[in-house]
C-alpha cells in the first residue's frame, strides 16, 4: 500500500503549545505541533525536530511499518539516569499522503511523564 488510498488519516496544526516532559526535563516545546488523527486510534502530537532537545534522544534499531504512513524510526530517550526505550518514533521518508510529518517525533504518552497542551 502506499498510502493514498482510502487514508483514515487526518493531520492539523494543533493551535495550542505543546510539551512533552520526561524526568524533570523538557524533551520538546513546540507552538508548531501537528495532530494526527486515524481512525479508531487516540490522537497523536507530532513535534518538529527543531523544537525537541535531541541531546536527550538516542536513535535505536527498532523500526516498523505503517500502511498508510510508511517505514517508522525510532529513539529512546535518557535524561539524569532514567530510560524510555523506544519512546519516541519518527517517519522520515512518509508517504505523500501524510508527508506533513516529516521532520517531526512523536512520543508514547506512557512512556513519559507527560504530554501537555498549553494555550498558545
Amino acid at each position: 500500500m502506499d498510502g493514498s488510498r482510502d487514508n483514515p488519516i487526518t493531520i492539523e496544526a494543533n493551535p495550542k503549545r505543546v510539551r512533552i516532559l520526561f524526568n524533570g526535563r523538557v524533551v520538546a516545546d513546540t507552538r508548531r505541533a501537528l495532530t494526527l488523527k486515524e481512525t479508531g486510534l487516540p490522537p497523536v502530537e507530532y513535534v518538529p525536530r527543531e523544537d525537541a532537545d535531541m541531546s536527550l534522544l538516542e536513535r535505536t534499531a527498532h523500526k516498523s511499518h505503517c500502511g498508510y504512513k510508511g517505514d517508522a524510526a525510532y529513539y529512546t530517550i535518557r535524561a539524569d539516569g532514567r530510560t524510555a526505550e523506544n519512546a519516541v518514533w519518527t517517519y522520515e521518508d512518509p508517504y505523500p499522503a501524510v508527508a506533513a510529518i516529516n521532520g517531526h517525533l512523536a512520543f508514547y504518552p506512557n512512556r513519559v511523564d507527560r504530554i501537555e497542551e498549553l494555550p498558545g
